[in-house]
Formats: C-alpha cells, sequence, structure tokens
C-alpha cells in the first residue's frame, strides 16, 4: 500500500503501526451493490484464544473509537477507549477471554476506507470509496473472525455504534453469537442524530481545504471543518448536567468576559481543544462514510419493518444497557428492542445505569455499568460451561 503525506492526517496507511492486519483477497458485496475488494482489516487481540476457540469476545468500537481499545493510541498516546475494562482480573479480563478489536469498514486506522489507494486511479479513493453500511462492517469482522478460525463469538459487545454492530451480528449471524451486550445503543438511527450527523458532515464540506474529498491528494485537510463537526458531537455525548458540573459558566484564564469572540468561558477552550486534538487521529472523508452509515441503520427495515423478526428463534444472550443521562441514544430506545427481543422470545435482560455521565457513560469509570458487564459475562461463561481451564 502506498505511503501518503498530509498535514494533520492519520498514518492510517503505514504498515509500521503496531498491531495486526488481514488483507482480504474475496470482494465484499456492499449493500449499495459494489462489490468491494480486495481490502484489509487493521485489529487489535487481548489475551489467549483457548483451545477450543470458545472464550472469543468481539468490542465493537463507537464512531470516533478504532482497534485500539486497551493498547496507547500510536497518534495521541492515550490509553485505549476501554483500557480501565480490559486487562487481567478486569471485567473484560485477558486471563480468562480472548478479546477482538477491529477498526471498521471505513475507518482511517488501517481497515480500508476512503483515504486508501483505489488502484484503479492509483489514487486515493476519496468520495469513489462505496457507501457503506453497519450491516457492511459486519460482514467485514466476520472474515477476520472466519480468518481466526472461531466458528461462534462468546460474546459481541461495544457501546453506541458498536452497540449497534453488536445488534446486527446477532441479527446476521445468530449461530455466531453466543451473547451480545449492546450498550447506549439504538436499533435505528433517530432523527434527531441524523441531524447532528448533517451538521457535522456539512461543516467538513464546506471547509476550503476538503477541496470536493481530494485534499490528501491536494496536500491539504479540513482541519477546520473536522474540528467543528467534533465540536458539534461532543456536545451530544456529555449530558446538561456533566457540563454544568465540569464548566458551569466559568470563565477560561481571565476575570471578566472580554466583549469579543475568544474563548471566554472553559466550556468554549474544552470543546475547541476537542476538536483540535481530533483532527490529528481521524480522517475528514471516514467521518462523513461512518455517520451516513449509521444513518442508514435500521434493523427492523432490513427485516421487514419488523425489529422483532430480526430475532426470531435466536438462541443469543443478550443483556442491554442504558444510562439515565443518555439523550443521545436514551433508556426509551434500549426498551424498545427488549420489547422486540421478549416478542421474539429471547433470553434478554435490560439495567439502566443511574448517571450523569451522559451518553459517554460507557467510556468513563462507573461501577455499576463495570458490575453489570462483569456479571452478565461470568454468568454467560457458567451457562457455556466455560471453565476455567478452558477460559
Amino acid at each position: 500500500m502506498s505511503v501518503l503525506t498530509s498535514p494533520r492526517s492519520p498514518r492510517h496507511w503505514d504498515p509500521n503501526w503496531p498491531g495486526h492486519r488481514l488483507f482480504v483477497e474475496e470482494p465484499l458485496r456492499l449493500d449499495c451493490g459494489v462489490d468491494f475488494g480486495p481490502f484489509t482489516i487493521a485489529y487489535q487481540t487481548y489475551g489467549k484464544l483457548n483451545a477450543l476457540r470458545s472464550n472469543a469476545i468481539l468490542l465493537c468500537h463507537a464512531l470516533t473509537g478504532d482497534q485500539y481499545a486497551a493498547d496507547p493510541h500510536p497518534i495521541t498516546g492515550k490509553p485505549g477507549w476501554w483500557s480501565s475494562l480490559v486487562g487481567p482480573g478486569e471485567v473484560l479480563d485477558t486471563d480468562r477471554y480472548f478479546l477482538i478489536c477491529a477498526n471498521v469498514l471505513g475507518g482511517c486506522m488501517g481497515t480500508a476506507g476512503p483515504g486508501d489507494i483505489d488502484p484503479a486511479s492509483g489514487e486515493p479513493f476519496a468520495l469513489d470509496f462505496p457507501v457503506i453500511t453497519i450491516r457492511d462492517m459486519v460482514r467485514a469482522q466476520k472474515r477476520l473472525v472466519d480468518h481466526l478460525g472461531i466458528s461462534s463469538l462468546f460474546c459481541v459487545t461495544g457501546g453506541s455504534m458498536g452497540g449497534m454492530q453488536a445488534l446486527e451480528w446477532a441479527a446476521s449471524y445468530p449461530e455466531s453469537v453466543f451473547a451480545a451486550v449492546p450498550i447506549a445503543a439504538a436499533a435505528r438511527h433517530s432523527a434527531q442524530n441524523i441531524a447532528f450527523n448533517e451538521v457535522g458532515r456539512q461543516a467538513i464540506m464546506a471547509d476550503p481545504d476538503w477541496c470536493g474529498g481530494r485534499y490528501l491528494l491536494a496536500g491539504r485537510q479540513p482541519a477546520r471543518g473536522l474540528a467543528v463537526a467534533r465540536m458539534a458531537a461532543h456536545i451530544t455525548y456529555l449530558s446538561e448536567a456533566a457540563l454544568h458540573r465540569k464548566f458551569g459558566r466559568n470563565l477560561q484564564d481571565r476575570h471578566a468576559v472580554t466583549y469579543g469572540f475568544d474563548a471566554d468561558f472553559q466550556v468554549e477552550s474544552y470543546l475547541r481543544h476537542q476538536g483540535n486534538i481530533f483532527v490529528d487521529r481521524f480522517d475528514a472523508n471516514s467521518y462523513l462514510y461512518i455517520t451516513r452509515a449509521m444513518d442508514y441503520f435500521d434493523l427492523a427495515a432490513e427485516h421487514g419493518g419488523s425489529l422483532a423478526r430480526a430475532f426470531t428463534g435466536t438462541q443469543t444472550r443478550f443483556c442491554l444497557i442504558s444510562f439515565t443521562s443518555d439523550w443521545l441514544f436514551p433508556t426509551a430506545e434500549s426498551r424498545a428492542i427488549v420489547r422486540a427481543l421478549n416478542a421474539a422470545a429471547a433470553n434478554v435482560s435490560f439495567v439502566e445505569i443511574e448517571t450523569d455521565g451522559g451518553h459517554d457513560a460507557f467510556l468513563l469509570h462507573e461501577p455499576e455499568f463495570f458490575k453489570t458487564l462483569g456479571g452478565f459475562l461470568s454468568g454467560c461463561a457458567e451457562h457455556r460451561g466455560l471453565t476455567r481451564d478452558q477460559q
């Protein structure tokens, strides 16, 4: 794969980055009708696969996540997004389970995406990359799981878009999923969420450095537009209570307002910082493609308009988790999935966690969340007959 350089652009094409990459030769039929391939999947693993290959857990990342769930990020150096959950003796115990986390199709950390080289042109795909869906992401992950010789995953879990993937796995490959834990997720993207995503996409495309999507070829980067997109989205990940607790109306490094448009308030400075650091690790076109995949997600529509039909006859054991202050994927969305699973006579449990952490609570240190996830996994391990030796 060619090495490209661009200011403030993630070097997802660098073969020297840590981790694994699978080259998939057979094309993948996408929902848009395109046969896409060959393509690459970048992934990380934690723990050891047991002799029966029965202890594998697939971790599905959210919109701005990647495969570095528990490793220091190669660009930012920050801990992995679930480093508080993954490790020996932790909730996702690497002494018991074999964890897999793959960068999604359309991503920018090694899996095929719009920044990769189009063999037909010898240039980055940009907007010639095919539009992908959550189901396409899962199909690509299935290729990886098959490559690893795993016929049945012990569990599939993730938060937000990761929860959407967990639901899609359970619906598309029920025989391959023993347990599923969708966290802070929904069976379809709401009109409000589509609207927020559109604001972000328009911010990117309005940046003159976007260059109609061809910014990598031009050696440019729509950093301003991508930063604004991140700022707008980040607000939706928090709760009003958390924002007030952290920032209130406190001023940033000053004793009085300046009567100008500098970052007078701490919350303004915080959002600008979040936007600025985001552009160093994420690709603008990947943001367009992945948000579109979330918008298109509608599990009921994939099954004739009936969400219950998506899970007919399933033997998968489900645990749905929501958070009281999450207004992006509110508890009502999880309850709707629970009702559909009950209608399908599925084995399902549901927990709503009390917190002011907002949507991002699944990434924070929430003891009740940790206890719920750990307890469910332990119960499933016992039910499946995973002994300590097998684990």
